[in-house]
């Protein structure tokens, strides 16, 4: 009797086992994986939009410095509004104004330019150089020079005064000696 209730209890445990070895099919189905080229995608957009938001980001903090310390100059009493170029002798120069104005002592040379000693070196990247009127540059590293006509020579460009003819220039520039002024606005 033993072995004719033992067969029934057998089947019933072998079933019971072979049920709980396979996850139903529902569970067992793989996530579908997006294609190589869908995931290349969704990670080159993601890039870009980070890319995109760092680059706003850095853009208004570089607006906000330069609102802040907006470097001016001033030839005797007229000032003059210059397009600086970006580079490292802007960067010192501006640093140099940054506990107070600079004050330059100019003299005419050339008949086309006037110059003056900066009474220390910035970093220079002198390249030869044809100027025009209102352009301003680093000679030598020492010396900042503003010219109402042209000239060749290997100078580091600093700006250009964009608010003056180059008749107004001359006026301002060509009859003697000058007194150039810079400082940063925003600073005071």
């Amino acid at each position: 009797m033993r072995a004719k209730t033992a067969a029934p209890a057998l089947a019933l445990l072998l079933l019971l086992l072979s049920a709980c070895g396979a996850p139903p099919a529902e569970e067992s189905a793989p996530t579908a994986l997006p294609a190589p080229e869908e995931t290349q995608k969704i990670a080159e957009e993601a890039a870009e939009e980070t890319a995109e938001e760092t680059a706003e980001e850095a853009a208004e903090e570089t607006a906000e410095t330069e609102e802040k310390t907006m470097l001016c100059l001033k030839i005797g009493d007229t000032a003059v509004t210059v397009n600086w170029e970006d580079n490292a002798s802007v960067q010192a120069l501006a640093e140099l104004c940054r506990e107070e104005a600079l004050t330059v002592r100019l003299s005419r040379y050339g008949g086309f330019e006037q110059v003056g000693p900066l009474g220390t070196s910035l970093p220079r990247e002198d390249k030869q150089t044809t100027t025009g009127a209102g352009d301003v540059v680093l000679y030598a590293g020492n010396q900042i020079v503003v010219f109402y006509g042209s000239n060749t020579w290997a100078y580091t460009r600093l700006g250009h005064i964009t608010d003056k003819s180059a008749e107004e220039l001359t006026a301002l520039l060509g009859s003697g000696d000058q007194t150039l002024t810079l400082w940063l606005e925003g600073e005071r």
